[in-house]
């Protein structure tokens, strides 16, 4: 008689594809290579537009359920019309995004049942930096970013901050803010 480990989906982490992706990815690690993509077009003033649909990954060009659209704009006090949050905003975002997507998974992968996961992101920026009102001593960029999470689940403080800390250091946009990554600028006029 042989029996045979069922893994049940977790905290709305399909486990057993999770798992399976692992697996596969351990026996073929070409097909870890992944490249997302994303389109900006200028609107007016400092407002533009971004859409997000079609990307590379698992060996193939792939395509998102659904198309993303995001808008970008600054606020009136920085010469905006604030019709949308500011590109470094999304940044915020983006990074508590990418934590809490880890913290499921890494949640569901060690058999811990989430009852609840919220974050606060702070950044903080000196616009003497991006005013060019400094001699290159303030930075364009955040200065610091703070993330504060509460969690809550079945189990103890220990492992919950166990799980939050593995996500820390798997998380690509954490990787991305906190290391330097090579950005290339290509220009086409005319």
């Amino acid at each position: 008689m042989t029996s045979t480990i069922q893994r049940l989906p977790r905290n709305g982490v399909d486990t057993p594809s999770l798992f399976a992706t692992l697996d596969a990815v351990k026996g073929q690690n070409e097909i870890a290579k992944f490249q997302f993509r994303a389109s900006n077009t200028w609107l007016t003033g400092t407002r533009s537009r971004s859409t997000a649909s079609g990307f590379y990954g698992a060996m193939q060009e792939m395509q998102h359920k659904n198309q993303t659209v995001l808008e970008f704009d600054h606020p009136t006090v920085l010469v905006g019309t604030d019709n949308a949050p500011t590109p470094v905003e999304y940044l915020l975002h983006a990074i508590a995004a990418c934590l809490t997507a880890g913290i499921a998974n890494i949640a569901a992968a060690r058999g811990v049942e989430l009852t609840k996961v919220t974050s606060t992101v702070e950044g903080d920026i000196d616009l003497l930096g991006i005013l060019g009102l400094s001699d290159e001593s303030v930075r364009n960029g955040y200065q610091r970013i703070r993330v504060a999470f509460h969690i809550e689940g079945d189990a103890d403080d220990e492992t919950l901050r166990g799980i939050v800390e593995q996500s820390r250091r798997r998380s690509a946009v954490y990787d991305a803010l906190s290391n330097p990554t090579p950005v290339v600028i290509d220009v086409v006029t005319g």
